[in-house]
């Protein structure tokens, strides 16, 4: 699908989820239902000192029937737009176009890994909840790799959903753990095998910086697994 219509979407509200990082809930004004698939995103546009700037943000949340949608985003340093829109209060106000984008799931839906870093949860957050909610029989495994536990972002929501679903299953690693952190440790990409293993009829969703995703397929291509199986999106 494709909208490309200039929309205006109203603040709701937003809350930290970790340092420089919020969560935020928009409502599209003026309609009833926006209608997107998990995976895509919105490209929001703002005048900046007489320029007009666009940026993209996926949709963190399933689609649900009505017109909100809600985003995950960091704070950049020295980054206009992300300080704009920190600094927003409810009920302004800010252009965007979309929904967008062509991470999505692919068809039919069969066993996944989602694999993320960062923010790049996102869209990822979008797609589990959009499946578990539609009580999808697929095995769903999210492997989220962060530096440090407080940046861990949705646990509690992941957690809750990988206990009341048997078909889902969370695990965080961090690359800067604590000495209390009895979880995973390292980076994404080492633990990659362990959770496929061995298979070859997974879907692998992947979703980050640059470096991250870009490791993530190498890794899998040498070891022979279907790169038509592979499905990315790279956030820098």
């Amino acid at each position: 699908m494709r909208e490309t219509a200039t929309k205006t979407a109203r603040l709701v509200e937003s809350f930290e989820l970790a340092p420089e990082i919020r969560h935020f809930v928009f409502e599209a004004r003026g309609q009833e239902r926006l209608t997107y698939e998990p995976g895509q995103f919105v490209s929001f546009h703002h005048q900046f000192e007489g320029e007009l700037r666009t940026r993209a943000y996926s949709i963190a949340s399933a689609p649900n029937g009505d017109n909100r949608f809600e985003l995950c985003l960091n704070r950049v340093p020295g980054g206009a737009f992300s300080n704009y829109l920190f600094q927003m209060q409810p009920g302004e106000e800010i252009p965007f176009d979309g929904p967008l984008g062509y991470f999505l799931l692919r068809q039919p839906v069969r066993d996944s890994l989602f694999v993320a870093t960062g923010t790049g949860v996102a869209p990822i957050r979008s797609m589990i909840g959009y499946l578990l909610r539609r009580r999808s029989p697929v095995r769903l495994q999210l492997l989220f790799g962060t530096r440090y536990e407080n940046t861990i972002l949705y646990k509690e929501e992941f957690e809750r959903l990988a206990a009341d679903h048997e078909n889902f299953s969370f695990h965080p690693t961090l690359s800067r753990s604590s000495e209390g952190w009895s979880g995973w440790q390292g980076h994404v990409q080492e633990h990659l095998f362990e959770l496929l293993a061995g298979r070859g009829d997974i879907d692998v969703y992947v979703c980050g910086l640059k470096a991250m995703v870009n490791e993530v397929r190498q890794r899998l291509k040498q070891s022979g697994f279907d790169r038509r199986a592979i499905v990315y999106e790279k956030y820098d």
